[in-house]
């Protein structure tokens, strides 16, 4: 699909977007769909793209997952997770219907932000504004307009940020709440994810055991995301960087994050029952494999101690996508 596809999806779907850079080598965003980012390489859109999303409402009976990059809260599971509020799993309304304004543009650059208002899964009522500073960033020996002449890769720099604006401070085993970004792609034979050599402790299933999708080779792990099992990793600070390959679509997209801010940690993202509390074990990066072939390279914030008004929890994040074709 091409950028100027993408556009006329969204247009088609009455649904608002604002383009970050150009439509050959940029970002579009979904104003209303969930603030999803959409990379655009060479005039390539390289991230999953759901047009039944775009087109469609996400209602009760069933979630439309729009694809792209998404801001999501974390954790999804556990007793202060956001997913099942209701007793089973759904994304919660607040995100799903959120409505993102631009609040600040400039060259390569915007700011997006909504109103969420969260419900964790004792029920909980969590206010909170959502933000995603986008900046598209250009290799030196290129531009904007010569970009795909010249060397198809661009960076998407993102400041991901949740703050609580409720009146009520709420205390460390009441709440637990940090940014999540998950960027979605096409999966299949031959996708893996690559990161650098850890311990065997350094990451670990969300779900069921993986251990055959996942083998050492070239002084880095690599986990296979062809599809066949449901799998999530996480992995904790000691893993710095991931890196998503499709050969078919000669695609390479790497990740990384910037520190967390002082007194915040990383905290458990896990999908597990809402009867149980999060666990120590907090979640730096994770890979998600689906079925369905697609898969996400996730990245997260930390969380404090003690939420008060006011309180900015966010995380910078940076995305490369590139041209296998030339490396």
């Amino acid at each position: 699909m091409t950028g100027f596809e993408l556009v006329e999806l969204f247009r088609q779907g009455s649904r608002r977007c604002h383009v970050i850079g150009s439509l050959e080598n940029g970002v579009v965003a979904g104003l209303d769909l969930e603030g999803r980012l959409f990379a655009v390489l060479n005039g390539e859109v390289v991230n999953k793209v759901n047009p039944e999303a775009i087109l469609g409402v996400t209602d009760g009976e069933k979630y439309l997952n729009p694809g792209g990059d998404g801001l999501w809260p974390a954790p999804e599971g556990t007793a202060l997770g956001y997913e099942y509020a209701s007793g089973k799993w759904r994304v919660p309304p607040g995100l799903t219907g959120a409505k993102y304004k631009v609040v600040e543009a400039g060259e390569n650059f915007a700011r997006i932000r909504a109103e969420v208002d969260l419900i964790n899964d004792r029920g909980l009522g969590i206010p909170t504004v959502f933000e995603r500073a986008v900046t598209v960033i250009f290799p030196e020996s290129s531009c904007l307009s010569c970009a795909s002449m010249l060397n198809p890769s661009l960076t998407v720099r993102v400041t991901e940020s949740i703050q609580y604006i409720g009146s009520v401070t709420l205390e460390k085993g009441h709440f637990s709440l940090a940014p999540w970004t998950l960027c979605q792609f096409d999966s299949g034979m031959g996708t893996e994810v690559t990161f650098n050599d850890v311990s065997a402790s350094s990451f670990w299933d969300l779900y069921a055991s993986s251990h055959e999708k996942q083998y050492q080779q070239g002084g880095v792990w690599h986990t296979k995301t062809d599809g066949g099992i449901r799998y999530q990793l996480g992995m904790n600070k000691d893993v710095s960087w991931l890196e998503f390959t499709n050969p078919t679509k000669k695609l390479r997209v790497r990740r990384t994050v910037g520190p967390l801010s002082d007194g915040h940690k990383y905290i458990d993202i896990s999908d597990v029952s809402p009867d149980r509390m999060p666990s120590e074990k907090g979640v730096k990066f994770s890979v998600y494999s689906d079925p369905g072939l697609f898969m996400e390279i996730e990245a997260c914030g930390g969380c404090p101690e003690t939420l008060i008004s006011g309180c900015l929890m966010s995380v910078s994040v940076e995305t490369t996508y590139s041209s296998l074709s030339l490396t």
